[in-house]
Protein backbone atom coordinates (compact mmCIF):
# COMPACT_ATOMS: atom_id res chain seq x y z
CA UNK A 1 0.00 0.00 0.00
CA UNK A 2 3.03 2.35 0.84
CA UNK A 3 4.14 1.91 -3.13
CA UNK A 4 0.43 2.97 -4.17
CA UNK A 5 0.66 6.05 -2.22
CA UNK A 6 3.94 6.65 -3.78
CA UNK A 7 2.67 6.75 -7.07
CA UNK A 8 -0.60 8.77 -6.35
CA UNK A 9 2.06 11.57 -4.71
CA UNK A 10 4.22 11.16 -7.93
CA UNK A 11 1.51 11.98 -9.91
CA UNK A 12 -1.28 14.56 -7.90
CA UNK A 13 1.64 16.75 -7.18
CA UNK A 14 2.57 18.39 -11.04
CA UNK A 15 -1.50 18.12 -12.01
CA UNK A 16 -1.88 20.15 -8.68
CA UNK A 17 0.90 22.56 -9.70
CA UNK A 18 -0.47 22.77 -13.88
CA UNK A 19 -4.06 23.64 -12.85
CA UNK A 20 -2.24 26.22 -10.37
CA UNK A 21 -0.27 27.89 -13.09
CA UNK A 22 -3.88 28.41 -15.10
CA UNK A 23 -6.39 29.66 -12.17
CA UNK A 24 -3.85 31.79 -11.62
CA UNK A 25 -3.91 33.78 -15.09
CA UNK A 26 -7.36 35.52 -13.53
CA UNK A 27 -7.07 34.94 -10.41
CA UNK A 28 -4.70 36.48 -7.23
CA UNK A 29 -2.31 33.93 -6.11
CA UNK A 30 -3.18 34.51 -2.35
CA UNK A 31 -6.59 34.59 -2.64
CA UNK A 32 -5.74 31.49 -5.17
CA UNK A 33 -3.97 29.77 -2.63
CA UNK A 34 -6.81 30.60 0.52
CA UNK A 35 -9.60 29.06 -1.38
CA UNK A 36 -7.76 25.95 -2.58
CA UNK A 37 -7.30 25.32 1.13
CA UNK A 38 -10.55 26.48 2.66
CA UNK A 39 -11.83 23.87 0.29
CA UNK A 40 -9.60 21.45 2.13
CA UNK A 41 -9.98 22.47 5.58
CA UNK A 42 -14.16 21.79 5.02
CA UNK A 43 -14.10 18.56 3.37
CA UNK A 44 -11.99 17.70 6.20
CA UNK A 45 -14.61 18.78 8.76
CA UNK A 46 -16.58 15.25 8.65
CA UNK A 47 -13.80 13.48 9.57
CA UNK A 48 -12.43 15.45 11.99
CA UNK A 49 -15.21 15.18 13.97
CA UNK A 50 -14.26 11.42 14.90
CA UNK A 51 -10.67 12.27 16.31
CA UNK A 52 -10.08 12.57 20.26
CA UNK A 53 -8.37 15.78 19.84
CA UNK A 54 -7.49 16.27 23.61
CA UNK A 55 -5.48 13.31 24.16
CA UNK A 56 -2.81 14.69 21.70
CA UNK A 57 0.40 16.26 22.98
CA UNK A 58 0.71 19.73 22.91
CA UNK A 59 3.87 19.40 20.73
CA UNK A 60 1.37 18.47 17.83
CA UNK A 61 -0.34 21.48 17.57
CA UNK A 62 2.82 23.47 18.05
CA UNK A 63 4.50 21.42 15.13
CA UNK A 64 1.41 21.63 13.18
CA UNK A 65 1.27 25.47 13.49
CA UNK A 66 4.69 25.69 12.56
CA UNK A 67 4.18 23.22 9.21
CA UNK A 68 0.98 25.23 8.55
CA UNK A 69 2.89 28.45 8.52
CA UNK A 70 5.45 27.37 5.97
CA UNK A 71 3.10 25.44 4.04
CA UNK A 72 1.00 28.32 3.32
CA UNK A 73 3.79 30.94 2.49
CA UNK A 74 5.28 28.20 0.63
CA UNK A 75 2.44 28.02 -1.22
CA UNK A 76 1.76 31.71 -2.29
CA UNK A 77 5.18 31.78 -2.95
CA UNK A 78 5.39 28.66 -5.42
CA UNK A 79 2.18 30.12 -7.02
CA UNK A 80 3.47 33.15 -7.64
CA UNK A 81 6.41 31.61 -9.20
CA UNK A 82 4.46 29.79 -11.71
CA UNK A 83 2.16 32.91 -12.89
CA UNK A 84 5.62 34.23 -13.97
CA UNK A 85 7.62 31.27 -14.95
CA UNK A 86 7.49 28.04 -17.32
CA UNK A 87 6.11 24.57 -15.54
CA UNK A 88 9.34 22.64 -17.36
CA UNK A 89 11.71 25.43 -15.81
CA UNK A 90 10.16 25.24 -12.39
CA UNK A 91 9.18 21.96 -11.68
CA UNK A 92 12.65 20.01 -12.24
CA UNK A 93 13.90 22.65 -9.52
CA UNK A 94 12.00 20.84 -6.93
CA UNK A 95 14.74 18.47 -7.28
CA UNK A 96 16.29 20.51 -4.87
CA UNK A 97 14.36 19.36 -2.42
CA UNK A 98 16.29 16.34 -1.81
CA UNK A 99 18.91 18.63 -0.70
CA UNK A 100 16.70 20.70 1.68
CA UNK A 101 14.90 17.46 2.74
CA UNK A 102 18.59 15.69 3.71
CA UNK A 103 19.48 18.72 5.67
CA UNK A 104 16.42 19.38 7.54
CA UNK A 105 16.24 15.37 8.35
CA UNK A 106 19.87 15.54 9.61
CA UNK A 107 19.05 18.81 12.32
CA UNK A 108 15.07 17.39 13.21
CA UNK A 109 15.73 13.80 13.14
CA UNK A 110 19.34 13.05 13.29
CA UNK A 111 19.20 11.07 9.46
CA UNK A 112 22.62 11.16 8.50
CA UNK A 113 23.37 11.33 4.32
CA UNK A 114 26.13 9.31 3.17
CA UNK A 115 29.16 9.67 0.41
CA UNK A 116 25.99 8.24 -2.37
CA UNK A 117 23.87 11.21 -0.30
CA UNK A 118 26.52 14.09 -1.22
CA UNK A 119 27.49 12.52 -4.66
CA UNK A 120 23.56 12.57 -5.65
CA UNK A 121 23.63 16.78 -4.31
CA UNK A 122 26.09 17.10 -7.15
CA UNK A 123 24.38 15.52 -9.85
CA UNK A 124 20.92 17.02 -9.04
CA UNK A 125 23.27 20.72 -9.37
CA UNK A 126 24.26 19.18 -13.20
CA UNK A 127 21.21 18.19 -13.70
CA UNK A 128 20.20 21.49 -13.47
CA UNK A 129 22.02 23.10 -15.64
CA UNK A 130 21.15 21.47 -18.61
CA UNK A 131 17.49 22.95 -17.58
CA UNK A 132 18.99 26.77 -16.93
CA UNK A 133 20.60 26.36 -20.09
CA UNK A 134 17.16 26.56 -21.67
CA UNK A 135 16.76 30.44 -20.49
CA UNK A 136 18.36 33.50 -21.73
CA UNK A 137 20.16 34.09 -18.40
CA UNK A 138 22.07 30.26 -18.62
CA UNK A 139 22.95 28.71 -15.35
CA UNK A 140 24.24 32.32 -14.14
CA UNK A 141 24.17 34.69 -11.30
CA UNK A 142 21.37 36.65 -13.88
CA UNK A 143 19.42 33.83 -14.10
CA UNK A 144 18.85 33.61 -9.40
CA UNK A 145 18.20 37.43 -10.23
CA UNK A 146 14.78 36.03 -12.03
CA UNK A 147 11.37 36.55 -9.57
CA UNK A 148 10.07 33.51 -10.89
CA UNK A 149 13.50 31.55 -9.77
CA UNK A 150 13.58 32.96 -6.85
CA UNK A 151 9.94 32.73 -5.48
CA UNK A 152 10.71 29.01 -6.69
CA UNK A 153 13.62 28.31 -4.56
CA UNK A 154 12.07 30.36 -1.46
CA UNK A 155 8.81 27.70 -1.93
CA UNK A 156 11.55 24.73 -1.84
CA UNK A 157 13.32 25.65 1.07
CA UNK A 158 9.78 26.09 3.22
CA UNK A 159 8.50 23.15 2.14
CA UNK A 160 11.60 21.14 2.68
CA UNK A 161 11.97 22.40 6.02
CA UNK A 162 8.10 21.61 6.73
CA UNK A 163 8.97 17.83 5.27
CA UNK A 164 11.18 17.58 8.39
CA UNK A 165 8.67 19.00 10.85
CA UNK A 166 5.53 17.11 9.04
CA UNK A 167 6.66 14.42 10.08
CA UNK A 168 7.56 14.61 13.71
CA UNK A 169 3.53 15.44 14.15
CA UNK A 170 2.74 12.08 11.80
CA UNK A 171 5.19 10.26 14.35
CA UNK A 172 3.27 11.83 17.48
CA UNK A 173 -0.25 11.67 15.92
CA UNK A 174 -1.01 9.72 12.58
CA UNK A 175 -1.02 10.12 9.14
CA UNK A 176 -4.91 10.77 9.22
CA UNK A 177 -5.01 13.40 11.69
CA UNK A 178 -1.47 15.15 10.63
CA UNK A 179 -3.21 16.02 7.27
CA UNK A 180 -6.77 17.53 9.27
CA UNK A 181 -4.05 19.66 10.87
CA UNK A 182 -2.24 20.74 7.87
CA UNK A 183 -5.43 21.78 5.95
CA UNK A 184 -7.00 23.30 8.60
CA UNK A 185 -4.17 26.00 9.56
CA UNK A 186 -3.09 26.20 6.07
CA UNK A 187 -6.65 28.15 5.73
CA UNK A 188 -6.23 29.73 8.73
CA UNK A 189 -3.01 31.13 8.12
CA UNK A 190 -3.54 31.89 4.36
CA UNK A 191 -6.42 33.55 5.52
CA UNK A 192 -4.50 35.81 8.07
CA UNK A 193 -1.99 36.84 4.43
CA UNK A 194 -4.80 37.47 3.15
CA UNK A 195 -6.27 40.22 5.59
CA UNK A 196 -2.65 41.40 6.40
CA UNK A 197 -1.94 41.86 2.58
CA UNK A 198 -4.55 44.22 2.02
CA UNK A 199 -6.42 42.29 -1.27
CA UNK A 200 -9.93 42.16 -1.01
CA UNK A 201 -12.06 39.37 -1.61
CA UNK A 202 -12.85 38.14 -5.36
CA UNK A 203 -15.16 36.16 -6.96
CA UNK A 204 -12.64 32.93 -8.06
CA UNK A 205 -12.70 32.14 -11.87
CA UNK A 206 -12.76 28.75 -12.93
CA UNK A 207 -13.92 26.93 -9.74
CA UNK A 208 -13.70 23.30 -11.72
CA UNK A 209 -10.24 24.35 -11.55
CA UNK A 210 -9.88 25.29 -7.83
CA UNK A 211 -11.24 22.01 -6.89
CA UNK A 212 -9.17 19.60 -8.78
CA UNK A 213 -6.32 21.71 -7.47
CA UNK A 214 -7.89 21.32 -3.88
CA UNK A 215 -8.08 16.92 -4.98
CA UNK A 216 -4.76 17.47 -6.15
CA UNK A 217 -3.02 18.82 -3.36
CA UNK A 218 -5.43 16.44 -0.83
CA UNK A 219 -4.04 13.40 -2.55
CA UNK A 220 -0.59 14.85 -2.59
CA UNK A 221 -0.34 15.34 0.91
CA UNK A 222 -2.26 12.22 2.56
CA UNK A 223 -0.38 10.33 0.43
CA UNK A 224 3.40 11.78 1.23
CA UNK A 225 2.02 11.55 5.02
CA UNK A 226 1.12 7.95 4.41
CA UNK A 227 4.73 7.28 2.99
CA UNK A 228 6.46 9.91 5.74
CA UNK A 229 5.17 7.37 8.33
CA UNK A 230 6.90 4.04 6.53
CA UNK A 231 10.01 5.85 5.23
CA UNK A 232 12.98 8.31 5.76
CA UNK A 233 12.14 11.51 4.75
CA UNK A 234 14.98 12.18 2.20
CA UNK A 235 14.31 8.34 1.36
CA UNK A 236 10.91 9.73 0.44
CA UNK A 237 11.57 13.01 -1.21
CA UNK A 238 14.16 11.19 -3.45
CA UNK A 239 11.12 9.34 -4.94
CA UNK A 240 9.11 11.63 -5.49
CA UNK A 241 11.40 13.13 -7.94
CA UNK A 242 10.11 10.93 -10.89
CA UNK A 243 6.59 13.60 -10.38
CA UNK A 244 8.94 16.36 -13.11
CA UNK A 245 8.73 13.58 -15.38
CA UNK A 246 5.17 14.08 -15.21
CA UNK A 247 5.68 18.29 -15.03
CA UNK A 248 7.70 18.71 -18.41
CA UNK A 249 4.87 16.11 -20.23
CA UNK A 250 2.17 19.05 -18.93
CA UNK A 251 3.92 21.80 -19.67
CA UNK A 252 4.38 20.55 -23.22
CA UNK A 253 0.73 19.55 -23.67
CA UNK A 254 -1.14 22.31 -21.33
CA UNK A 255 1.17 25.23 -22.02
CA UNK A 256 3.03 24.27 -25.00
CA UNK A 257 6.77 24.82 -23.47
CA UNK A 258 10.29 24.44 -25.48
CA UNK A 259 13.36 22.69 -25.61
CA UNK A 260 12.00 19.28 -24.40
CA UNK A 261 14.88 17.47 -25.23
CA UNK A 262 17.67 19.55 -22.79
CA UNK A 263 14.81 19.73 -19.59
CA UNK A 264 14.07 15.88 -19.92
CA UNK A 265 18.25 15.31 -19.97
CA UNK A 266 18.72 17.33 -17.22
CA UNK A 267 15.25 16.12 -15.23
CA UNK A 268 16.60 12.34 -15.46
CA UNK A 269 20.41 13.78 -13.95
CA UNK A 270 18.57 15.51 -11.14
CA UNK A 271 16.51 12.12 -11.04
CA UNK A 272 19.57 10.21 -11.25
CA UNK A 273 20.98 12.44 -8.12
CA UNK A 274 17.77 11.56 -5.97
CA UNK A 275 18.16 7.74 -6.68
CA UNK A 276 21.47 8.24 -5.23
CA UNK A 277 19.99 9.69 -2.26
CA UNK A 278 18.20 6.68 -1.68
CA UNK A 279 21.44 5.29 -0.11
CA UNK A 280 21.90 7.63 2.75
Amino acid sequence: MTYLFLILRILSTPVANAFQKKIVQNNSAIISNFYVYFILSIGCIPFMTQVSWNTLPRTVYYNAMLSGILCSVGTICLIKALEKGELSILGPINSYKCIIGLVSAFVLLGEIPTFAGFLGMLLIVYGSWFIFETTKEGFSFELFKRRDIQLRFAALIMSGVEAGILKKVIIQSSPEISFYLWCCLAALFSFIILIFSGKKFEKPVGMRDYFTVASGIAIMQLSTNIVFKYMQVGFALALFQLSTLVTLFLGFKMFREGEMKKKFIGTMIMILGSVLILNF
